[in-house]
């Protein structure tokens, strides 16, 4: 029976509002209370003086290649990283091989993560069979399974009849439909934002349009049905103008916003640095500004790392040649505190939000919250430690960052899963000797 006393932390917990300094006990893996000088005899004990203790960050957008892909990453590989980013659940989307497209996969993808997984993992089902946008995959078997949601991610569903179908499937089954909203006839042959700089670099544009079109449509379909539908990583103004006024309108609509996407815009890119490929791709400075505001307005609900690794043998080629992704789990934090919560846009609380509340209220899993009685999911962090973030050192199989070589202010300290400590920074202490711990 496993006891641990988090002591003298400042504890913040967006669920209830709590922003105290306070104990907290966890037994049992479970929260047994939080409160002040609390005793739990038999415990361990780790002092959290000068930081913030935080309910479990949640990533509800990670590609973790398993089973299929396992050089470029792995079930227990992501979950370190996911761990060494913060994070105590992660959301893995389906586009697997063979794709998630059946409790088979889903039971085979909830097995591993239980025998290697670090965190808890949650499986995202496809929407169609081996997400080809055709026919509908068994989403009731895979809800029973345990997906937690459905979407073909990379390979949107063109036909509107079948996303319309999809829709009305997964309310039956009270699932959110994600969508990778891209109009894939408008983005055809693109590999980066369609503007100046792609023009001045002499590389093929996506147009903003192409989400446009496809966020637009299926806002209406989901008016249509009554379905949950989230768009996954926004990237467009116009995008996150329409996804407000849905709001407005009392649709049950949410969205998330990446790191990259508020953080990078295409006139920053290096040139022809596969690094900063991925897709959506970087918009324009108009549009990060517009994401910026729709996540201080309260227009986007979470934000999510979209964690793409690929082996280096794929993604250092050619700009045109290589695959769109790139890495996310370990510099999510990071870059949120430097770019929004350092420079004044948003509270501490409502960074704490976006990681755990709102990626919750969107997949109910029953977690991001610190309660007695609440799984003892826990994210520990330093708003003033320093740190660089080196990608060579990353708990990843892969390297693909953009991030390599930042220096940021403010980490991750410790990760508890369960009520176990599953990751601390270097520097931690004595409270968890022997533990896996990272210099990045």
């Amino acid at each position: 029976m496993s006891k641990l006393v988090i002591r003298n932390g400042r504890v913040m917990d967006p669920a209830s509002g709590l922003d105290a300094i306070r104990d907290v006990a966890i037994e049992d893996g479970r929260i047994a209370a939080i409160g002040e000088d609390l005793a739990l005899p038999g415990a361990s004990e780790l002092d959290a003086s000068g930081l913030i203790v935080a309910p479990g960050f949640i990533d509800m957008h990670v590609h973790l290649r398993e089973p299929g892909f396992e050089y470029a990453e792995t079930i227990e590989s992501g979950s370190r990283a996911a761990a060494a980013g913060g994070f105590t659940s992660i959301c893995c989307m389906p586009n697997t091989s063979p794709v998630n497209d059946s409790a088979t996969v889903t039971s085979y993808i909830i097995e591993r993560a239980e025998r290697h997984a670090m965190v808890n993992v949650f499986p995202i089902g496809a929407i169609t069979k081996n997400s080809a946008g055709e026919e509908l995959a068994a989403i009731g078997l895979m809800k029973a399974a345990g997906i937690v949601a459905i979407s073909d991610d990379g390979r949107p569903v063109m036909n509107a009849r079948v996303m319309r179908r999809a829709m009305e499937t997964a309310r039956s089954f009270g699932l959110p439909v994600i969508d990778h909203c891209e109009d894939l006839h408008l983005s055809a042959g693109g590999d980066m934002n369609e503007g100046i700089d792609s023009v001045r670099l002499g590389l093929r544009g996506i147009p903003a349009a192409s989400e446009d079109v496809m966020v637009a449509r299926d806002i209406l379909l989901a008016e249509l049905t009554g379905a949950r539908f989230h768009v996954a990583h926004i990237s467009s103004r116009h995008s996150v103008e329409m996804l407000a006024f849905a709001k407005a309108r009392g649709l049950a609509v949410t969205c998330e916003a990446t790191p990259h996407h508020f953080a990078l815009a295409d006139n920053a890119m290096p040139p022809y640095d596969s690094n900063y490929k991925m897709k959506p791709p970087l918009r324009s400075a108009c549009d990060l500004a517009a994401v910026t505001e729709g996540i201080i307005s309260g227009a986007v609900d979470a934000i999510a790392s979209d964690h793409a690794p690929h082996a280096g043998s794929e993604k250092m080629q050619e700009f045109e040649k290589c695959p769109f992704g790139i890495l996310g789990l370990e510099t999510a934090m990071g870059v949120t505190l430097d770019r929004l919560v350092h420079t004044g846009k948003i509270t501490l609380m409502r960074m704490l939000e976006l990681f755990t509340t709102g990626p919750d209220r969107v997949l109910n899993l029953n977690r991001g919250r610190l309660a007695a009685g609440a799984p003892a999911d826990i994210t520990i962090f330093d708003t003033e430690r320093a740190w660089t973030y080196d990608v060579n050192r990353s708990a990843s199989k892969s390297r693909n960052s953009p991030f390599h070589g930042y220096s940021f202010r403010g980490g991750p300290v410790a990760t508890i899963v369960n009520g176990k400590i599953v990751w601390t920074a270097d520097g931690l202490g004595s409270a968890s000797p022997g533990l896996p711990s990272a210099s990045q």
